[in-house]
């Protein structure tokens, strides 16, 4: 079977066209035939373009819904004569009293050398406490990694230092 057009001179452009191009290559089959057609075969006809059409511009897709954003609440900070200033007295009292009740826990306590030793320093610096240095001490030794536990060490030996300066006379 030859598939080849018989015009070679001239590119097939239209329906037409290629509707003729196409007679020769294609059985004739009585079902889509019509008479209306030089070739027997009904094609759908459309115009053509009157000048080349622009590429179609490419627009991007639109963003995706924003969920609405909550409102802030405004905060205003309070002044130093409202009853505000006493409830940070309350909030300091409450803060002393856990802590001394911590205080004798902290043996009991199960923590990781490290997070015992960080809670330890908080204690001693909320207190002033030099009876917690020992303990501190102790479970800085625990620590296991080398530089963390120099960092540990430090900070007992800076709290000594603060407290013996304390302690001091002021000159």
């Amino acid at each position: 079977m030859d598939i080849t057009p018989q015009d070679n001179t001239q590119p097939i452009s239209d329906d037409q066209e290629l509707a003729k191009a196409l007679a020769g290559v294609l059985p004739e089959d009585d079902s889509t035939t019509d008479a209306n057609s030089p070739t027997g075969l009904h094609f759908e006809e459309t115009a053509a373009p009157a000048a080349p059409a622009a590429p179609a511009a490419i627009v991007p897709p639109a963003p995706a819904p924003v969920a609405p954003v909550a409102e802030v609440p405004s905060f205003t900070m309070p002044s130093l004569d409202t009853p505000a200033a006493s409830d940070s007295s309350d909030l300091d009292g409450v803060k002393l009293e856990a802590l001394k009740e911590l205080r004798p826990l902290m043996d009991k306590v199960d923590l990781p050398a490290e997070e015992k030793f960080d809670t330890y320093l908080m204690l001693l610096r909320s207190t002033d406490d030099k009876t917690l240095i020992a303990p501190a001490h102790t479970a800085a030794q625990g620590i296991a990694d080398e530089k963390r536990k120099a960092e540990a060490l430090l900070e007992i030996i800076k709290e000594i230092d603060y407290l013996s300066r304390k302690d001091q006379p002021a000159a």
